[in-house]
This record gives structure tokens, sequence and C-alpha cells, in this order.
């Protein structure tokens, strides 16, 4: 089976509520690893952990000002998982379609020997 890692970890990183929540979060400004720890009810280490995960992602930039770690957002990695989405939301689509056209037909179909009756 051929897996591709990037899109793997970038899976992984979203399957936490935490996670997404600190990427909801960095979607509108820049944070330091405190200001993120703020809202959430875990420790700053837990959140530090997190954000390594979200890092080895590619979702989360860090930078260092002086003492600070300073956290951006990279959405790139979030488009490669939209994308792949999108052609599974396609094929069912398509799927549904065929199927809502054989229903259709059944349906006719039955109409039309229900009136020779």
């Amino acid at each position: 089976m051929v897996t591709n890692v990037p899109l793997d970890a970038v899976y992984s990183a979203l399957g936490d509520g935490t996670r997404r929540a600190i990427l909801t979060r960095l979607a509108d400004r820049d944070f330091t690893v405190g200001e993120l720890a703020e809202p959430f009810a875990v420790s700053r280490p837990a959140i530090s952990k997190h954000l390594r995960v979200l890092e080895r992602a590619g979702l989360v930039r860090r930078t260092r000002e002086g003492r600070l770690s300073r956290c951006r957002l990279d959405p790139k990695p979030l488009g490669a998982a939209a994308r792949w989405l999108e052609h599974y939301r396609r094929f069912w689509e398509q799927r549904l379609e065929r199927l809502d056209a054989y229903l259709r037909e059944l349906k006719r179909k039955e109409g039309k020997h229900g009136h020779d009756n």
C-alpha cells in the first residue's frame, strides 16, 4: 500500500479536537505558546506537545523572538488534505447521481407497468 506520509501526518494532526482548536485560533493571527495555551484546560507542556504534532504535519511554524516562541498557521498542507477529500466527494457524488438515475428509471418503469393492469 502506498502512503503519503505528509498527508498521513496532516490527518493524524487533525484527528484531535485541541489541535483543531489551535489551528482555528491561529487562522486569526500569530500567537505565543503561552497565549495559545490560555483558553485550554490543559497544561502548557501539553499544548507544546500538540504544537509539535502540528509542526510535524507542516501546519504550524514556530519562530523564536528572544525567549518567546511565536506560532503561525501554515495552511498549505490543508490544501492537500482538501484535494484528497474532494476526489472522494466527486466519486460519491457521481455514484449517487447514477443511483438516482437508476431509481428514477425504475419508478418510470413501475408507473408504465402499473397503468397496464
